[in-house]
């Protein structure tokens, strides 16, 4: 018996070795964690007040620092992450780099809220909590101490075994890709519209949660976390819609739900006339993932309304950034029959006496500039 037991611990200890300190996926797993480590450092190093974009994908794919930041006068770090990653990893992260007077914008994925506790601990970071973030690791609950310790299978041992070779060779290099894939600020730069995947669209759409399943959510819980431990620094949070395909449908059940996230603990909600919520043709590969065109249309719309929300001043968005969100196929279709609907969205909204405040910019059209605190 105390053989099987020494030779059961001493097989943990070589895996754990194994695992930890010789064995690493660089191309898959380890892009995600140079990914983090940048994006991390480059927060680190802006100065205060800063702009801080936090989400999932749709935090670099569907939003650009390099429109907002300029707008707002603001530097800027598109700060998102694919999920996948554990929110406590990211957040513990981030948190540390956020001062008095720092902006967060927080279009969170739905599905970001609904991740149970189980999910969260099973994240790809697992393995790079183990191998990079060792003291990191160490600060969260013991079950995601655990869930790291044993991250690793056959599958990921046999990738370590491809990937390693061809990390070391140079034949593909972690820090080329990601260069080739976001620009200095965070935000995701070969996303053309004429490489958009309309058969990755078609199957890409998926159910919204309702209500009860976002305040289950173990999700919830850590995002509520964090907004109330960044409004205690002095960092203003304002939370808003991730992008995702016009035929959704949101009720005002879920829109107060995830509001009271965020101003139950001390931050702030906004959103767009549109629900952030656009054509098909607008998106690249997925729901959340707007096309670069439409990236940036949707950013000078944020960027208007997070200068509502903080009272700031919106300085107009260069004509290079114009003359391409024009070709978004959305201003291209409806920009013309869009904004009378709008405002007569938000003055039918405006008449509601749901308990939920949304301050809404109706964006210009040729000379009409209307600003609408609508309830919901």
């Amino acid at each position: 018996m105390r053989r099987l037991v020494l030779c059961c611990i001493a097989s943990v200890a070589l895996y754990v070795a194994v695992f930890a300190f010789i064995l690493d996926r660089p191309l898959s797993a380890g892009l995600l964690g140079l990914e983090l480590t940048e994006k991390s450092a480059r927060l680190a190093a802006l100065p205060t007040p800063k702009l801080v974009i936090l989400a999932g994908s749709n935090g670099p794919y569907s939003h650009a620092c390099a429109v907002i930041g300029p707008m707002l006068n603001l530097p800027c770090e598109n700060a998102g992450i694919a999920v996948g990653i554990g929110l406590d990893t990211i957040f513990g992260t981030y948190l540390p780099h956020l001062h008095a007077g720092d902006v967060v914008y927080m279009p969170m994925e739905l599905q970001q809220y609904t991740i149970t506790r189980r999910q969260n601990r099973s994240g790809v970071d697992t393995g790079i909590l183990l191998r990079q973030d060792r003291a990191g690791l160490v600060t969260l609950p013991a079950d995601r101490i655990a869930s790291a310790i044993f991250c690793c299978s056959l599958a990921d041992f046999l990738e370590s075994l491809a990937e390693m070779p061809l990390a070391r060779a140079g034949l593909i290099s972690p820090q080329a890709v990601l260069a080739a894939e976001y620009n200095t600020q965070g935000d995701r730069i070969d996303t053309p519209l004429a490489k958009a995947d309309p058969a990755l669209l078609r199957n890409s759409a998926r159910d919204t949660p309702n209500a009860a399943a976002i305040r289950a959510g173990y999700g919830t819980r850590l995002i509520a976390a964090f907004v109330a431990q960044a409004s205690r620094r002095g960092v203003i949070v304002i939370a808003g819609l991730p992008t995702d395909f016009d035929t959704v449908t949101y009720s005002s059940p879920v829109l107060q739900t995830i509001a009271g996230i965020y101003t139950k603990n001390g931050g702030q909600f906004g959103v767009l006339p549109n629900l952030s919520l656009y054509p098909e043709p607008d998106f690249f590969n997925s729901e959340d993932h707007l096309a670069q065109p439409c990236q940036f249309l949707h950013s000078v719309l944020v960027a208007q309304m997070l200068g509502l929300t903080l009272n700031r001043p919106v300085m107009l968005p260069s004509a290079s950034i114009l003359a391409l969100a024009t070709t978004c196929p959305f201003y291209q279709t409806t920009s013309a029959a869009l904004w009378p609907a709008i405002r007569a969205q938000a003055s039918a909204s405006s008449s509601s006496n749901n308990s939920v405040n949304f301050r809404i910019i109706v964006p210009p059209s040729s000379s009409a500039s209307t600003i609408v605190t609508a309830r919901r």
